[in-house]
């Protein structure tokens, strides 16, 4: 079957240079972005069932831009003032960047790793031991990698849940006529099962990324046609790139 309309389950690329466009003339395809799981912020009064107070902390961890957009408006909020002083730890430097809608970045002690691991932090952390982390986490966070990580650092943190992943329900009136569907973690695959409960792949390719997505694939009885990363593609783009390549070789021979 000939692959001719994609939905991608996430936001639509900030930039017009994503690989998805350039794959999109490519192979004549039509690239679709829709997320099937959005992320909605905590009330004030959420957040505080969780008896955190946030005053308590030198310092704070985010490995995403909506935990500091969560962050800053809980503190809001509630009313809290951030000093200085606070110290910021971020696994990129494009969500370090991000900062500044908030604070003046070069006044601010702020800690970024290089290649987008959590390990990465871990020489900035050790290096500032003596602080009281706040790890700012969302609801279905890689809790319990990034933890163990934490803990074998000695590291003194408390998780805050600032976030829930919630189904991003399809309107009745929706189309659903897609050849193709990239997944990017196990609660998109629980959203297409709670949106589609009578949901046959059939001739539907379906790819995700991490073996975590994979694994929901498998547990829903669904079939994985493009899996990445894999030896070939260590990005989803690249994965998707190869698989449209073949199925047009394939056509043409």
């Amino acid at each position: 079957m000939k692959v001719k309309k994609i939905l991608v389950s996430q936001p639509r690329p900030a930039s017009e240079k994503s690989p998805y466009f350039d794959i999109a003339t490519r192979y004549g395809v039509e690239v679709v972005f829709r997320p099937f799981i959005k992320v909605e912020g905590l009330t004030a009064r959420e957040f505080r069932q969780q008896k955190i107070n946030i005053s308590d902390f030198t310092a704070v961890i985010f490995t995403a831009r909506t935990a500091i957009d969560n962050f800053f408006r809980l503190c809001e909020e509630m009313r809290v003032t951030i000093p200085d002083t606070m110290k910021y730890f971020c696994t990129t430097e494009s969500i370090a960047l991000y900062l500044q809608k908030y604070i003046v970045y070069r006044k601010r002690k702020i800690f970024y790793g290089s290649t987008g691991k959590f390990d990465d932090l871990l020489p900035f952390l050790s290096k500032h031991n003596k602080d009281k982390f706040l790890y700012a986490v969302s609801d279905v966070h890689k809790d319990n990698a990034n933890a163990a990580i934490l803990d074998r650092a000695k590291v003194n943190y408390t998780k805050a849940v600032m976030s829930r992943t919630v189904s991003n329900d399809f309107a009745p009136e929706e189309k659903f006529d897609y050849d193709m569907l990239l997944f990017f973690s196990p609660a998109g695959i629980d959203s297409l099962m709670k949106n589609f409960p009578q949901f046959e792949q059939g001739d539907i390719q379906i790819g995700c990324f991490g073996a975590s997505t994979a694994k929901a694939v498998a547990d829903a009885g669904l079939r994985l046609d493009l899996e990445a990363p894999n030896p070939k593609a260590p990005s989803i783009t690249a994965a998707l790139d190869l698989f449209l390549k073949e199925q047009l070789e394939k056509a043409g021979a």
